[in-house]
């Protein structure tokens, strides 16, 4: 199967399943539930890093890419869990940190001891002459992004928290070091991989400030030397495996940089994570804001980016809802008055569309953003940090708050509801993050009596059903529309017309006269398909019309 049938889940194992009441999910969690994970029909599961790890950016900060994090479980375990799964058919995909490593790696560590071997795997320079820091670069965490070397005249990069120390690509044994990791796994079985930001690989072999009045993420994001690299990597690991499926989370790329990342003649990767479509609700481009979100920017992008990747034949990662993003239900739909239809309604957007989908755990149950109280709940390091910096911009301590608890990652990092029990059933001791809403929104009710749970399982199942979904041409339709999303797929004769009301009102929209007479193959409402080119869409209604 081609990863363009393929439908992917991702589980952040920290939060999925606690099976020995630590408080803290891991592997050992996981394969009790395959059963679960294999009821919905999904193909892959994408595992959140569970490698040896301080923890510093739960788990994103690796220090032993060959073992794993002991509050996580053992190797003995992973081989168990990746036999488990593909006995049911489902295959695996790591998750691989190559940007950066902790502070706390071998790597890290001898090259602080002295070994120049090893420091040539880091940025390290000196202070510029006036004596300010080697760039005026911000950590994409808060602060500047560089840190004192030990107790030498030197500061290393770290775009990210001041215990991942970026890794210097220009170096050819750092590239072979990567590349034997990723055979390593393959090894092991896993065929999937999932590269985390890895297109700020690319920066310059000497580091300069951003000009003034510039952004400094230009300096180092999406670089054209990004492609030989991972060209480079394609070759050295997966090339030859037609049953490879590879991933590259992309911050800031372009339609034409996802092209090539993705275009199969130029051996890079499968598909591309992009996230502009995620900033919608963003107050001019800044995360830590609260306003509502964009919808027409919103469905500019998703059809942009439909259009613009099918016409240089490349391929799209399809989701709303990751580790690091708040609840799409929270985002894009009403989770007071329709949280059924608009998680359905966001499943459609997602799973109809041009690209291979991906599932975040607790989606396909409607999951909603914790009602936190106090900043006390958060863990997430950025969080924290962003509390701290909007203070220092005159924000109010509960200002502040509103603004955290709409964007947090934490926000999709509570633990997975399994039923209404105490912690949600998915630890008998105490939850590392605190679960919140879990006595209606659970496993058990959806399995039992939910709509949201069903809807998830037979989008999976109309996947494989139906290759005009998997392998369908993208066509926009109705994109003047102020409340609908919709677009038209075709593949060898065949139509799908699918139609998504963003909003809490009924509207209407009017539809090629082909799909007057066609098929209803799937709704979030029961409806019949009226006899004209006009239909009417309840509140957050989904509809797919086959042709």
């Amino acid at each position: 199967m081609s990863f363009r049938d393929k439908v992917i889940y991702q589980i952040y194992p920290k939060s999925f399943y606690d099976s020995t009441g630590s408080g803290v999910g891991d592997l050992r969690g996981v394969i009790e539930k395959v059963p679960y994970i294999a009821s919905l029909g999904v193909d892959m599961v994408w595992f959140n890093p569970f490698f040896v790890s301080p923890q510093r950016d739960n788990g994103y900060d690796v220090a032993d890419y060959y073992n794993i994090n002991p509050d996580l479980g053992t190797m003995d375990d992973v081989d168990e869990l990746i036999a488990a799964l593909a006995q049911h058919g489902i295959g695996v995909m790591f998750d691989m940190v190559f940007n950066h490593v902790s502070t706390e790696h071998e790597w890290f560590k001898r090259a602080l001891a002295g070994e120049k071997e090893y420091q040539d795997f880091f940025y390290l320079q000196p202070l510029q002459a006036d004596g300010s820091l080697p760039t005026n670069w911000e950590s994409k965490f808060g602060g500047p992004a560089w840190a004192q070397f030990g107790d030498t005249n030197l500061y290393y990069l770290h775009l990210y928290d001041v215990t991942q120390a970026d890794l210097n690509w220009h170096n050819p044994r750092v590239r072979q070091e990567l590349f034997n990791v990723v055979n390593f796994w393959r090894k092991k079985g896993v065929k999937g991989f999932r590269f985390d930001v890895i297109n700020v690989i690319g920066k310059d072999e000497v580091l300069l400030d951003a000009p003034e009045g510039t952004v400094d993420k230009l300096m180092y994001t999406d670089t054209p030397r990004v492609h030989p690299w991972l060209h480079e990597m394609n070759r050295a690991t997966f090339a030859d495996d037609p049953e490879s499926v590879t991933v590259g989370e992309m911050s800031s790329t372009t339609i034409a940089n996802a092209v090539r990342y993705s275009n199969p003649p130029n051996k890079e990767l499968s598909m591309v994570f992009s996230f502009h479509h995620l900033k919608v609700d963003y107050d001019r481009g800044e995360k830590w804001s609260k306003v509502p979100f964009d919808f027409v920017a919103l469905k500019g992008l998703l059809h942009g980016w439909a259009v613009g990747v099918q016409d240089g034949e490349g391929w799209n990662a399809l989701f709303l809802n990751n580790h690091d993003q708040p609840r799409a239900l929270n985002r894009f739909g009403d989770v007071k008055n329709f949280r059924v239809e608009s998680a359905t309604m966001l499943a459609s957007t997602v799973h109809l569309s041009r690209g291979t989908p991906y599932i975040y755990m607790g989606e396909e149950i409607g999951m909603v953003d914790p009602m936190y109280d106090s900043m006390a709940d958060y863990v997430d390091v950025e969080s924290h940090n962003a509390n701290k910096i909007l203070n220092e911009r005159g924000f109010s301590d509960s200002e502040a708050f509103e603004i955290i608890k709409t964007k947090s990652r934490d926000n999709s990092r509570t633990p997975m509801q399994w039923d209404a029990g105490e912690n949600a059933g998915f630890t008998t001791g105490t939850p590392w993050l605190r679960p919140t809403d879990f006595e209606d929104i659970n496993v058990e009710a959806e399995q039992s009596h939910g709509k949201i749970l069903p809807y998830y399982k037979e989008l999976i199942r109309l996947r494989k059903e139906y290759p005009v979904i998997a392998r369908g041409s993208y066509e926009p339709w109705a994109e003047d529309h102020s409340q609908v999303y919709a677009f038209i797929r075709e593949h060898e004769g065949k139509k799908l017309l699918v139609l998504n009301n963003f909003y809490g009102e009924a509207t209407t929209v009017d539809v090629p006269q082909e799909f007057v007479d066609g098929e209803m193959l799937i709704s979030n409402y029961e409806s019949q398909l009226p006899d004209t080119n006009t239909i009417e869409l309840a509140p957050y209604q989904s509809m797919a019309v086959l042709a």
